[in-house]
């Protein structure tokens, strides 16, 4: 028994020395992603089983959190990857110069076109409002605001849904905005740091809608097997965002960086996202998409800011929300 020991012990040892020789991967990415029902789990043992590495997701809050931790750690960053900026950050992004180009040549299955060096998408989708099929939800933002309807939305400081919706307003009523934020104010019971939070509110029933995607009912439908929530369709049109991630300058890895951007392109991980991420992947697998997805609505009008316009924008964006919700 003790040499059986003493050999399991070795075993051990030699297993944790080995693990302890591969090189490691970091990447920062939202906390959703990495969560045990998010692509995380999936995507670290498909990338681990072909890279002879240790990929090492570090969850750092929402979308717009990460860029803010980016900032702050500079050239610093032990990151080598940040994973789920989107385009209302990306030129903000590479005003820090803390990104490399990536490299990478490839034809993308999303309804806009693609030619940035710096950033590669790895999904997509629009933000819609969620909410109860039995709910008489209005489909613009003027008559929601008018409406007696409850809805949490997320912080646009910290979370790229909070900015898209801020986005949103702004690129369907321009000058505008500010006295749409004014009607909705009063709809709004709370605001979240993140999407995770705000989702969490909802289902416990501490709001009628509440700020997601037009793919969030394909969860419901797919993974419970309930068919009662829907995303409102909105007459303005649905925003878009597309999530990126994109290789840091000073990694100390990076022909291992340029794997996983490689791979982040491929089936294995491609083929994870529309149950996981619950959003459309930037390549249609080869399966294509879930049974489920053909029933989501399909927004009649896209709308897009350029990554400039975006940075134009934002702050102008961000002050109206404020101003409205100080009120």
């Amino acid at each position: 028994m003790r040499h059986l020991i003493l050999a399991t012990g070795l075993i051990a040892t030699a297993t944790a020395a080995a693990a302890q020789d591969r090189p490691v991967l970091t990447v920062y990415t939202y906390d959703s992603f990495v969560s045990d029902w998010g692509p995380g789990p999936a995507v670290e043992k498909a990338f681990e089983a072909e890279c002879a590495c240790d990929l090492q997701f570090v969850g750092a809050g929402d979308g717009a959190a990460l860029l803010s931790r980016l900032r702050l750690e500079g050239d610093r960053t032990e990151a080598d990857i940040v994973l789920g900026l989107d385009t209302n950050l990306t030129a903000a992004a590479r005003e820090t110069g803390l990104f490399a180009p990536h490299g990478i040549t490839a034809e993308f299955d999303m309804p806009v076109d693609w030619a940035d060096d710096t950033f590669l998408p790895f999904d997509w989708g629009y933000f819609a409002f969620i909410t109860g099929k039995d709910t008489d939800a209005p489909g613009d933002f003027r008559a929601l605001g008018d409406s007696d309807l409850s809805i949490v939305i997320q912080d646009p400081r910290s979370s790229t849904p909070g900015l898209g919706l801020v986005m949103w307003v702004k690129s369907a009523y321009g000058d505008q905005a500010g006295a749409i934020w004014d009607g909705l104010a009063d709809n709004i019971v709370t605001v979240t740091p993140g999407w995770s939070e705000a989702y969490g509110l909802f289902l416990e029933g501490e709001a009628d809608m509440v700020l997601s995607y037009t793919t969030s009912p394909a969860y419901h439908l797919i993974a419970e097997d309930d068919a009662g929530k829907m995303a409102v369709q909105m007459d303005e049109g649905h925003y878009m965002q597309v999530e990126v991630a994109g290789k840091l300058a000073g990694s100390d890895q990076p022909e291992l960086a340029d794997q996983f951007l490689a791979f982040m392109l491929t089936d294995a991980f491609q083929s994870v996202i529309p149950t996981t991420n619950w959003m459309y992947p930037a390549k249609t697998p080869a399966d294509g998409l879930p049974e489920g997805f053909e029933t989501l609505i399909a927004p009649d009008k896209a709308l897009l800011f350029d990554p400039e316009q975006a940075r134009a924008l934002r702050d102008a964006a961000i002050a109206e929300w404020q101003a409205a919700l100080a009120r």
